[in-house]
């Protein structure tokens, strides 16, 4: 039986949802992969970082998470005032990072996955904002190092859309991406298309706890634009920097905007599309990519126009596939502690679970137009 140790860094919603998971799957994964897994370190902003070599217990972390008890409290555990300086004295094999929740902000996560990619740990993550910034950076550095780095909750959250175009997709040539990547603004978008104004579907949104109370992440299309830079980079080995995604939120969209639409035969989604343009001389190495995020009316044959309420969608173009279209949930807790949880099977599934990942070849060619 092969064990996995464990550092959670950021233990909100979405890192006790993952301890959690753990604890209720601990026999399965015996059973099914072979591995016992530990959960040996855990941190957040508040109280630092706490470690116990021979682990800690989970229900216990969790009584304290839901008892808003200070983890430097819990007893036997030694603790550093950052997760930098916990992870940099201490071992584990696996670092899942889930402290990023603004999609602007890559610190502290960024640091948090490269310093532990350095140090040859495998890492697990849900922040888009640093995936979004480095995503290519991070997958070479892992490669160099011989561990994972992934990331399927930073887009579509549980809804496995990255591993279906790295691992599901390998071999295809992607073509194109479409997306609907926010269930906020698809929410609201949703509400026009029945009837209401844009502040009443807003206000709606808050209600429910679909939107915050200072929404502009979302109804601007700056999470969207994270998770655009975040598929570009997966699909097409390709970085694209924030000022080159064009971006038009749904603020002005107005039920004008929405009946005009309608009389057309079309519906008004916020889209994220990315798509490559080959340089002058068609040499695969010149191949520059072309990504948006802003609201299209599609026709109603397309099937992204009838993905509504807080269900987004993936189109995925491809030859010799064609056009994949995954369609999920892509927020809440749950959903982003799932998709780390699937992250940390691959991990402990993969023969190199606990030791090298075997050479990326398409990472390991520039110019590779797909994967």
């Amino acid at each position: 039986m092969r064990s996995l140790r464990l550092s959670i860094v950021g233990f909100g919603a979405v890192g006790r949802w993952l301890a959690a998971a753990i604890g209720r799957h601990r026999s399965w994964l015996e059973s099914e992969h072979g591995v016992v897994v530990s959960v040996v370190g855990v941190a957040n902003r508040r109280d630092g970082f706490i470690y116990r070599d021979a682990g800690l217990d989970i229900a216990m972390l969790l009584e304290f998470g839901s008892m808003g008890r200070p983890l430097r409290e819990y007893p036997g555990g030694r603790r550093w005032e950052t997760a930098l300086e916990g992870l940099d004295r201490t071992e584990c094999d696996v670092i899942a990072e889930a402290t990023s929740t603004n999609p602007r902000e890559p610190e502290p996560a960024l640091s948090h996955i490269r310093q532990a990619l350095g140090r040859g740990t495998h890492v697990i993550t849900s922040s888009k904002s640093a995936c979004a910034e480095a995503t290519v950076e991070l997958l070479e550095l892992a490669r160099r190092r011989g561990v994972q780095c992934r990331m399927e909750s930073t887009v579509m959250s549980g809804t496995p859309v990255l591993s279906a175009i790295r691992e599901g997709l390998a071999g295809t040539r992607v073509l194109g991406i479409r997306g609907i990547l926010n269930a906020t603004a698809n929410h609201i978008l949703t509400l026009m298309a029945e009837g209401f104004e844009y502040p009443a579907a807003l206000t709606d949104a808050q209600a429910r706890g679909y939107a915050e109370s200072d929404p502009t992440n979302d109804v601007e299309g700056h999470d969207v634009v994270a998770k655009t830079r975040i598929l570009a980079a997966t699909a097409f080995n390709r970085s694209v920097a924030l000022h080159q995604v064009t971006r038009r939120g749904i603020t002005d969209i107005t039920r004008d905007s929405i009946e005009q639409a309608d009389r057309r035969g079309c519906r008004i989604k916020l889209v994220a599309t990315v798509k490559p343009r080959p340089g002058p001389s068609g040499d695969p190495s010149s191949l520059s990519l072309e990504a948006s995020v802003e609201p299209l009316a599609l026709p109603l044959a397309d099937p992204l126009s009838r993905v509504d309420g807080v269900m987004n969608a993936l189109a995925i173009e491809t030859d010799p596939v064609r056009e994949v279209i995954i369609i999920g949930p892509g927020a809440g807790p749950e959903q982003a502690g799932q998709g780390m949880f699937a992250d940390l099977v691959a991990v402990a599934h993969s023969p190199h679970g606990s030791g090298p990942e075997p050479p990326d070849e398409a990472l390991q060619r520039p110019g590779f137009p797909g994967r």
